[in-house]
């Protein structure tokens, strides 16, 4: 029972639609009707600015890491990979948002990452980060490091239930990505911008 609830509790944690709430809050605006539509950090960043697109990130990423934390604490590695999970559940489909459409996953995937693999999530920081730098895509770069992510994960030697959870959310992020995808190979994904663009 008292794993379940820590699941139920990750569910929830991951549910809490920072995106949403913050812009809600400081521009009085619904994130969902600008950009890509989601209510993640990349969108929000690329809206609104680096201010509330790193705040979000770093909300997003700490209600991953506190569910997988919660987890770990009740009942091990297996119960830590479910609360996981059930973040990253929450934050694409969030009861607070009525199961609507949520975020890709990303920032929560990562944040539930370092509380179960913390060298692994480390590593990939890394290469999220230089892929960024390089290509300008936040989509590529996000594809790429959950595709390294199991391999990492694995070279490091964590223990099994952390590497199927590597592997499970690699799966989910790329295909919750299939239509970045689409534009990278046209040719027509959005390439980041690090200063805020001019709105009307």
């Amino acid at each position: 029972m008292v794993d379940a609830l820590a699941v139920l509790g990750g569910y929830l944690l991951g549910s809490l639609p920072f995106g949403f709430w913050l812009v809600h809050l400081f521009r009085g605006e619904d994130v969902r009707t600008q950009g890509s539509g989601n209510v993640g950090a990349t969108n929000v960043f690329r809206v609104y600015g680096r201010r509330l697109g790193v705040a979000v990130a770093l909300l997003d990423m700490s209600k991953g890491f506190a569910a997988a934390l919660l987890g770990l604490a009740v009942g091990g590695a297996l119960v830590g990979v479910l609360a996981g999970a059930a973040a990253m559940l929450g934050h694409a489909r969030p009861v607070f948002l009525r199961f609507q459409k949520g975020g890709k996953m990303v920032a929560t995937a990562g944040g539930a990452a370092f509380a179960l693999a913390p060298l692994a999530a480390l590593s990939c920081l890394v290469i999220w980060l230089g892929v960024f730098v390089v290509s300008r895509y936040a989509s590529l770069a996000s594809i790429v490091t959950a595709l390294a992510l199991p391999l990492v994960t694995w070279l490091y030697g964590y223990e099994w239930p952390v590497v199927v959870f590597t592997v499970a959310g690699a799966g989910a992020i790329v295909a919750l990505h299939h239509r970045n995808i689409r534009r990278l190979f046209a040719g027509t994904e959005h390439r980041f911008e690090l200063r805020r663009p001019r709105r009307a």
